[in-house]
């Protein structure tokens, strides 16, 4: 069953099409990978489907509910979590303070919050380090925050946005444990990234963008497989 509808989406901007009619599905309980060259459109998708943009045409659904007329905060009160390319902690909080935040999108009082805070921060390796003022992260440390803050929200999906851009293959290693435990809890994800090790190690199936428009989807061998991804993108990357 498909957690995530994505049908025809478009988007353009001041005549450019970031995305040309892009119909995927996230199923329930699994990981997706969304890949493509630099300007293909992922991060545009990632924000239409989290409501920062509006389509131009096409829709995204939920469990079956419209997500392409709602607003940021209805999104994630709805269910869909995601994290940004380039991290902004709230740098003048502490770590803990950080997911509080994230935590009272669906948390009842701040005590509560707190609570669920303190779990995130234990999953995410972070639990040491929760009084620490976010400022002071080293940039691994600032990329679990930034999961952390949006698993705070307790999301049906969560959107990853190159979450391991700028790691080390050890720090790699480790979060792709993070993120199969994760979805080992029952969290569906789909997420972009250019760490081609870590998207074959995550990934069910792949979805791959060009230019904007949806080139090819399959498994992550059939995706290593086809001509057209690794004339524009793999031919690029390193395996």
């Amino acid at each position: 069953m498909a957690l995530l509808e994505v049908n025809g989406i478009s988007k353009s901007f001041s005549g450019l099409k970031a995305v040309q009619n892009v119909s995927f599905e996230v199923p329930e309980g699994k990981i997706v990978g969304l890949i493509g060259p630099n300007g293909a459109g992922k991060t545009t998708c990632f924000n239409m489907i989290a409501g920062v943009y509006k389509p131009d045409t096409g829709t995204v659904t939920l469990n079956g509910a419209r997500m392409d007329r709602k607003r940021p905060d209805e999104v994630c009160r709805a269910g869909i979590g995601r994290t940004f390319q380039i991290v902004k902690p709230f740098a003048g909080l502490s770590v803990l303070d950080n997911v509080v935040v994230g935590a009272l999108n669906a948390a009842s009082s701040v005590t509560e919050a707190r609570k669920k805070a303190d779990e995130v921060l234990e999953i995410l390796g972070l639990a040491s380090r929760r009084m620490q003022a976010a400022s002071t992260l080293t940039l691994p440390d600032r990329k679990r925050l930034e999961v952390a803050r949006a698993l705070a929200t307790q999301p049906k999906l969560l959107l990853l946005d190159e979450v391991m851009a700028g790691l080390r293959p050890t720090e790699i290693d480790q979060m792709v444990r993070v993120l199969l435990d994760l979805n080992k809890r029952g969290l569906t994800i789909l997420l972009i990234e250019h760490v081609m090790r870590a998207v074959m190690a995550l990934s069910g199936n792949v979805i791959v963008l060009h230019h904007g428009e949806l080139i090819s989807r399959g498994t992550p061998d059939q995706i290593a497989k086809d001509p057209k991804v690794l004339e524009c993108y793999l031919g690029e990357e390193a395996l």
